[in-house]
């Protein structure tokens, strides 16, 4: 009689896995073709951002201008500098870098502000909810880089 009840322990035990196991596999099965319908009418934009700030037609003249901006500011540290000890010297440094990066801040803030101006309209007329640096998607979303360039090149 103990034989019987162990063997009846060991099935009902079995039974109970194999439902288990059975409904943890239908539950990924349902989530994943969540997720497939998800992506397949994906409302996530995809960007190569550096690619829209660099198609950007005020980008081109970055460079040049922040050469000229420390070239100058070169001089005038030299030239300010020479009567410095070290520890003058060391802050007017800092100063210069400074007033170098508020430079450059004020060159690419126009543009970043154009570029997200062209992503919003694009995602908008798209009905895109999300748009993200293409660096950061694995899988899924819309390429929207072309048409933002385009964009950018209405104004």
């Amino acid at each position: 009689m103990m034989k019987l009840e162990k063997k009846h322990v060991r099935i009902v035990s079995i039974l109970v896995a194999v439902i288990f196991i059975g409904s943890v596999v239908a539950i990924a099965l349902t989530q994943t073709g969540n997720i497939a319908s998800a992506a397949s009418s994906s409302s996530v934009g995809i960007i190569d951002y550096q690619q829209v700030l660099g198609a950007h037609p005020d980008s081109q003249n970055v460079p040049g201008q922040m050469e000229a901006a420390v070239a100058e500011i070169k001089k005038e540290f030299d030239e300010k500098s020479a009567g410095m000890n070290d520890q003058e010297k060391a802050d007017y440094y800092m100063q210069c870098q400074q007033r170098l990066a508020q430079k450059q801040q004020e060159l690419i803030s126009p543009i970043e502000q154009a570029v997200q101006a062209a992503i919003k309209k694009v995602a908008d007329k798209k009905g895109l909810a999300v748009v993200i640096d293409k660096a950061a998607v694995i899988y899924g979303g819309q390429e929207i880089t072309a048409e933002v360039i385009a964009e950018l090149g209405k104004k």
